[in-house]
């Protein structure tokens, strides 16, 4: 009888399974962001912009530490348990804010989910990308990034659930809702290694070809994974180009709510479900339309991933000037929209642009240092942007962010010339 994971429909059904978990990634992560003036009267600390940065930025700083040692041990160990007890964590951290009563529990359990929202994102995309070996990968990472663009909107209606009910409702609720898809997981979703990887993951070899073993073997292969990946001019450009639109996107999934509430002068029980609603819809056309797009132009041009990337980003570019210096419903939305569709673009492709340079041993380290140096970015703005909230900047610092953008988009054309469509060794 055949395994599930080898009927045709199940490279589809893996993606259909992470959706569901990269929803529950960022709702969980984002509905704090429109809580905030609900949180303020049981925690007096949120009050300012500077202490709400902090708390938004400690999450980015974990993140960021563990997505490498994240992306070395999902290419080592079975993704599935990795992927299932991430969720698991995650959402049981979700579930434990609703009972916080200080400034203190809320930083230290925003840490743990950096934690363990950090191992998800490298395992999940590396599975996705094992199963979509041909001309649908781009696609298939597009739809499970659309997972992320409705958790964030979903997120949004985490400031409409604390003004119905309560903040700790929010929290409770979707936390439960993440345990219980854990168990689902435990079930339904399958690893997929070919024998190269999994005697890879297994053993390491000396000099002499005698066969290491412990923590020899596991320092050895973690060393080989570091070293083919930074020592590789192509690999350290893939990360300044997923690292500069990282400012402005984690700018707009963090502060975009405050945005659109000062811009439009609107309470945040509106600004928050408006903001991520209009990425998040507006990314959604942009990963689909730029997967299909990449997919297609791969066949003909070994660049069409990079080109399709390159088009996206270009994209946001007047989308940040739009939502810096606009002040009426129609530039602000309209450059949310841009913005995410042009995001929604590169999103879809960073993964399988990687895939051209890095054979499927290392992609999940890969990922892990792009997701790095990408939250890093993030963790920076979300602070600095704090401070700019408080000193009423915000707009005119964002837009500023179009500036790293550019760059990005001209360093990836002129260096980025992959040689195949899909790299299966070292």
């Amino acid at each position: 009888m055949m395994k599930i994971e080898h009927k045709t429909w199940y490279p589809w059904a893996v993606v259909a399974l992470l959706w569901v978990v990269a929803l529950l990634n960022y709702m969980d992560r984002q509905m704090l962001s429109t809580m905030k003036v609900a949180m303020m009267g049981d925690i007096r600390e949120l009050e300012t912009a500077e202490n709400f940065g902090r708390l938004m930025a400690v999450f980015l700083w974990i993140y960021g530490l563990m997505s490498p040692m994240a992306g070395l041990i999902a290419d080592r160990i079975n993704r599935k348990w990795l992927i299932v007890g991430s969720l698991g964590v995650w959402s049981f951290v979700t579930l434990m804010m609703g009972y916080a009563t200080s400034f203190s529990q809320l930083y230290v359990l925003r840490a743990i989910m950096g934690v363990s929202e950090a191992l998800y994102i490298p395992a999940g995309l590396a599975l996705i990308a094992d199963y979509h070996r041909g001309n649908t990968r781009s696609l298939a990472v597009g739809i499970h990034m659309t997972g992320l663009y409705v958790g964030q909107a979903l997120g949004g209606f985490g400031a409409t659930v604390a003004h119905t009910w309560s903040w700790q409702t929010a929290f409770h609720s979707f936390g439960l809702i993440g345990v219980a898809y854990s168990l689902v997981l435990v079930f339904l979703l399958r690893e997929k290694r070919s024998n190269g990887q999994v005697s890879n993951e297994r053993k390491a070899v000396a000099p002499s070809g005698a066969v290491k073993s412990g923590f020899a073997a596991g320092w050895d292969s973690v060393r080989h994974s570091l070293g083919m990946l930074l020592g590789t001019v192509s690999f350290w450009v893939i990360l300044f180009y997923f690292a500069a639109p990282s400012f402005p996107g984690w700018a707009t999934k963090n502060w975009l709510p405050t945005l659109f509430s000062d811009s439009l002068g609107i309470d945040m029980a509106k600004a928050g479900p408006l903001s991520t609603i209009t990425i998040a819809f507006s990314s959604f056309v942009g990963v689909i339309s730029g997967g299909i797009l990449a997919d297609r132009w791969i066949t003909r041009n070994l660049r069409g991933r990079i080109f399709t990337g390159a088009i996206g980003l270009s994209l946001t570019i007047p989308a940040l000037f739009l939502l810096g210096f606009g002040h009426s419903l129609v530039p602000i939305v309209g450059g949310g929209i841009l913005f995410g569709v042009g995001y929604g673009m590169f999103d879809a492709n960073n993964m399988p642009i990687l895939c051209q340079f890095v054979s499927p041993r290392h992609r999940a380290a890969g990922y892990g240092l792009m997701n790095m140096t990408g939250v890093f970015a993030g963790a920076f703005i979300t602070s600095w942007l704090g401070k700019s909230t408080d000193a009423g900047n915000l707009g005119q610092d964002l837009a500023m962010l179009a500036i790293p953008v550019a760059l990005a988009v001209v360093l990836q054309l002129a260096t980025l010339k992959p040689v195949v469509a899909d790299k299966t060794q070292d």
